[in-house]
């Protein structure tokens, strides 16, 4: 999702695949109401490859838990400890124990945490 502020042309191909948005979805106020929709529903499958054919590799379900959770949170139905549990972002763990981490979705997780919630 980091990638989005630094890419265009990745930045251009997503917004092509979503359909909404500008495609930068590189931090909680750059993904817009409909980018989140678009995350979660029937593309997800698309974005989840397209990610992957850029060295990214995570299931669409992955995605649709971890944006479904970033959403809940950024409404306020989770609170940032309630968030971690629900993701499974553990708080004390560093940079170099979370390139062993082998769940694709604790990765995913760990990387939003960090980005949009500063949970380390």
């Amino acid at each position: 999702m980091q990638k989005t502020a630094e890419d265009e042309a990745l930045r251009q191909q997503l917004e092509t695949l979503l359909g909404v948005g500008d495609g930068n979805i590189s931090s909680e106020a750059e993904l817009d109401a409909a980018e989140t929709e678009a995350l979660k529903g029937e593309r997800a499958p698309m974005v989840a490859a397209f990610a992957t054919q850029n060295g990214f590799a995570f299931a669409a379900e992955d995605l649709v838990t971890v944006v479904d959770a970033f959403q809940k949170h950024q409404s306020g139905e989770l609170s940032d400890a309630e968030f971690a549990v629900l993701v499974g972002v553990p708080k004390s763990e560093d940079a170099a124990a979370f390139s062993l981490i082998a769940n694709p979705l604790k990765r995913l997780t760990r990387y939003l945490g960090e980005t949009y919630l500063g949970i380390r």
